[in-house]
């Protein structure tokens, strides 16, 4: 019988705070009985809430912390003043310690990230970690990553990326071999930058045996689920998140409106009222939200900021996944497992806030 999971929870993190992480994780115990919690957030904020939800209460060790990092601080603000003593470090360190065996938060992405890689540290072959999401596809979903941790990569840490999405893959979708692309301009292979067909030059002649590179991917390939694995950098996942989460809202803005431009499409919208819900439902952002931070020693979720208690405890439960499949040890067996043929080279990345 598996061991309980504990979930490590950023309290103050979000831009609402405790009065969405709180509801959140009680919803995620309604799904995951065997959940547990450690919560650090500001005592007179936090109690009140959780006695509003004993069940959570007698699952949870809460402890108090006064200092909370804000969603515009800079990262090296929130290392000089949130290091050691603020909600979101010791929810990094629970899961560092082994009080917890994953951490979420809902708070600043690069005060997280820059938190993550200083309190838990970057695996021994991975020069930067990455954030991978959950992409809806019209086959299910796929695996998108780098969506902005780095902006700009050389060819070996595309190949990183390719690898410990492969890893998240298997745990998530339940595959030996999941299938791998790296989105590109175009699917020849003389299209593209350098990086990028360097990068599928040694996937190809690497032959890995942990997942299967299909070659080059276009835009419109996220989408249609072309592959399990879809691999770029950071800048350009992060504005291919953002597009499609833009897109998402406008479409359900135009359905809104023509549903109620006149009688008859009133009409029309009550008798395909359940395939509109079934739409709203596949297109709802809260059931894919949370980022994998992958190529750290340790699991850590980043949820939206702005997300509700819903959407808080679909991160929550990806966090439980992800601990539960052990992540952790099929990132180690397959980063181990890859040649580093070009390891001399040294990596262009530049982290976000630095």
């Amino acid at each position: 019988m598996k061991r309980p999971v504990t979930l490590a929870l950023d309290a103050m993190g979000g831009d609402h705070g405790p009065s969405i992480v709180i509801p959140g994780a009680a919803l995620t115990l309604e799904r995951r009985p065997d959940a547990k919690f450690v919560i650090f957030g500001d005592q007179a904020i936090v109690e009140p809430l959780l006695d509003a939800h004993p069940k959570l209460k007698a699952a949870t060790v809460f402890h108090h912390t006064e200092v909370s990092v804000k969603m515009d601080d800079k990262p090296s603000q929130a290392l000089r003043y949130g290091r050691y003593k603020s909600s979101m470090w010791r929810a990094i360190d629970a899961t560092k310690t082994g009080e917890a065996d994953v951490t979420i938060s809902a708070g600043n992405t690069g005060a997280l990230m820059a938190m993550s890689k200083f309190c838990l540290k970057s695996m021994p072959q991975v020069d930067r970690p990455a954030i991978a999401c959950l992409w809806p596809t019209v086959r299910g979903e796929s695996v998108v990553l780098d969506v902005g941790a780095t902006i700009g990569a050389d060819a070996q840490h595309l190949v990183d990326l390719a690898v410990m999405g492969a890893a998240m893959a298997r745990v998530v979708f339940d595959l030996d071999r999941p299938t791998v692309g790296l989105l590109n301009v175009g699917v020849e292979e003389i299209k593209g930058v350098e990086a990028v067909k360097e990068a599928g030059r040694i996937l190809r002649e690497s032959n890995l045996p942990h997942l299967d590179y299909l070659g080059f991917v276009e835009g419109d390939d996220l989408g249609k689920g072309t592959v399990d694995v879809v691999v770029t950098e950071g800048f350009t996942g992060n504005i291919a998140l953002k597009t499609a989460e833009g897109t998402a809202r406008q479409i359900g803005e135009y359905l809104r409106a023509a549903m109620s431009r006149s009688l008859m499409s009133k009409i029309g919208y009550l008798f395909a009222r359940g395939a509109f819900s079934a739409l709203k439902d596949k297109m709802d952002p809260r059931k894919v939200n949370g980022g994998v931070f992958l190529g750290l020693e340790g699991i850590v979720i980043k949820s939206h900021g702005g997300t509700d208690a819903i959407g808080f405890a679909s991160a929550a439960e990806m966090g439980y996944e992800m601990a539960r499949e052990n992540l952790m040890a099929k990132v180690r067996e397959m980063v181990a497992a890859t040649a580093h043929p070009d390891a001399s080279q040294k990596s262009m990345q530049t982290a976000i806030g630095e």
